[in-house]
């Protein structure tokens, strides 16, 4: 370098100050980035070696690399999150095609998202129902979700089963299509109720025909309804148990409809809390079971996960006696394999188990709150992941389609496990948008919902007009924001206002009513000075009795005397006894 040369020292934040090109420049999202953010930390899944999973320990290398290439198959290596309910989520359904879930929770209320209408910043429901209350009676009792389920053969219509003897089927868009009807306590041949007469547990739709579902309740049986016929059940199944002390009856825990993908029977399963376990033939009929097993679970405790396998030959139950059991439909006697396994069902009655959409893997959660991928045949786990750690994992589902695992927690958070590589749309689209840019308007906490009214206070205040100008267009996008199905405010403290009627619109002024209508100035005279105007007139021009002005008789009075003026009048004396 020559002695005249200047060196000039490279500055980077000057670098970062000047822009790096001209004109408008586009923003691309690095998708790449976005994935990485979701990615679970790799400690996080556990591949348990093939001795705990009922291999051979003298396998070879080639079986070794073999097994671990199946549990990069498992969609667990990346997550997303969402918190939409307050409290513990205990159900969740999502619709064939991927596009839409909505889950349920023990806040009674259910919640409808859209995968597309999501980005990495905004993941939220964009509808809340409370699937209980009624249009009729704002100020109806609210009980906690136990199932919802999309129509496997018609999407359109939903499944939603709270803790009443009435279930309910609602449009995808959350309107209520149907109502059941409830049965008459009164009677006690459950054959000759129209419904049931106690509080139902769960429900699930025919595998094939989209007209058909069942419901299980506490009241010992089974209904089979049909969605076009809501005022009585199609069929009933009166379940009579043997258990001792219990007169008969006992409550219906779980039920699933099952059908071989090849073909072949369908099956009805279903699940007491006396421990029973018992099958039909799916199509009837079902005046008797075809198998019964009767102590499968342990006697009043909670079987709540039972889920058939697709080709039809095999059935998983998860029971309150802490044990997942395995059942072979043609041999239904004794358990396949047994495990033990913690249930929920002491603090959630739902304890969810179910087959992968091929039946190559079982799926269920635990108390402290991680998936366990199950082998189908030994019941080992093959892959165990935390996913809410510390708080039990209480309902999860493995769509076929997104190739996606959906779970819910009793930390009321929804997981979506997916994997890049493997899944299709769902979480991976919503990762691949760019983050959606806020707007002022979007913050409810700097705006006001004017489809409720303007607070006296917010008018006293100086804020008071801009925050309601600054409103205006957020209510006019949101109508539906703070409110209840009903019409009334979720805020306690905000008083109901009452709707304005037709008749209210064009309610004419003071000075209108006035001039306009006769006698009008009648309504705020006190009724008997107006008559005692009259009193004299009446007197000396009597209308109705003129004809006997001049022979009337007047009405004569005693005189007082000065002594009762003073003393007032005498009073009876008393009869000598």
């Amino acid at each position: 370098m020559d002695d005249d040369e200047v060196f000039i020292e490279e500055d980077e934040a000057l670098k970062q100050f000047f822009p790096t090109g001209f004109g408008k420049q586009t923003k691309e999202t690095d998708v790449a980035r976005q994935l990485e953010k979701s990615k679970r930390p790799t400690t996080a899944i556990k591949e348990l070696p093939s001795e705990e999973r009922g291999g051979n320990n003298d396998s070879s290398d080639e079986d070794s690399e073999e097994d671990s290439d199946e549990n990069d198959d498992f969609p667990v290596s990346h997550e997303l999150v969402l918190k939409t309910h307050e409290r513990p989520i205990t159900t969740i359904t999502v619709d064939p095609s991927g596009s839409r879930f909505i889950t349920g929770s023990t806040d009674c209320t259910i919640k409808f998202h859209d995968f597309a209408s999501m980005t990495p910043n905004t993941l939220h429901a964009f509808k809340t129902i409370d699937p209980t209350a009624t249009k009729a009676s704002a100020s109806s009792e609210t009980h906690p979700v136990h199932h919802v389920e999309f129509n496997p053969s018609s999407p359109s219509s939903l499944l939603v089963i709270s803790a009443t003897p009435q279930a309910k089927i609602f449009s995808r868009d959350g309107e209520e299509l149907k109502e059941f009807v409830k049965g008459d306590m009164y009677l006690r041949d459950m054959h000759n109720t129209k419904g049931h007469i106690s509080a139902i547990t769960t429900g699930t739709w025919h595998p094939t025909n989209k007209d058909l579902m069942v419901t299980a309740g506490t009241d010992s049986t089974l209904r089979i309804w049909d969605v076009n016929m809501p005022l009585k059940q199609k069929d009933v199944i009166v379940h009579k148990s043997r258990a001792a002390g219990s007169a008969g009856r006992t409550r219906m825990t779980a039920v699933k409809w099952g059908t071989p993908i090849q073909g072949g029977k369908n099956l009805l399963v279903a699940a007491g809390l006396d421990g029973s376990l018992v099958m039909w033939d799916g199509d009837g009929p079902y005046s008797r079971p075809s198998a019964e097993i009767r102590e499968a679970h342990k006697r009043d405790t909670w079987t709540g996960g039972l889920d058939v396998s697709a080709d039809g030959r095999t059935v998983v139950t998860r029971g309150g006696d802490d044990l997942i059991k395995l059942w072979d439909t043609r041999k239904f006697k004794q358990p396949i394999s047994v495990v033990d396994h913690i249930s929920t069902s002491d603090q959630y009655a739902n304890t969810d188990i179910r087959f992968s959409p091929t039946s190559s893997s079982i799926i269920t959660g635990s108390t402290r709150g991680e998936l366990h991928i199950l082998n189908p045949a030994t019941l080992k786990p093959e892959t165990v992941t935390p996913v809410t750690d510390g708080s039990p994992l209480v309902t999860l589902l493995w769509h076929e389609k997104l190739n996606q695992i959906l779970t819910g927690s009793a930390n009321a958070e929804m997981h979506v496990l997916y994997d890049p590589k493997t899944s299709t749309r769902g979480a991976v689209m919503v990762m691949s948008k760019a983050p959606k840019r806020r707007h002022i308007d979007d913050d409810p906490n700097f705006t006001t919902d004017l489809s409720q009214g303007l607070s006296g206070d917010a008018i006293s205040s100086g804020d008071g007009l801009r925050a309601a100008q600054a409103g205006t267009s957020y209510a006019s996008r949101h109508p539906t924001i703070g409110l209840t199905v009903s019409g009334r405010s979720r805020d306690p403290r905000r008083p109901h206002i009452p709707m304005t009627t037709p008749f209210a619109k064009s309610q004419p002024d003071e000075q209108h009513i006035k001039n306009n209508i006769p006698l009008s100035s009648m309504r705020d005279e006190d009724p008997r000075e107006a008559l005692l105007k009259y009193a004299e007139k009446a007197e000396k021009d009597p209308m109705f009795t003129n004809a006997w002005k001049q022979t009337q008789p007047k009405t004569l009075y005693a005189d007082i005397s000065d002594n009762e003026e003073e003393e007032g009048p005498q009073k009876k004396k008393a009869r000598p006894g």
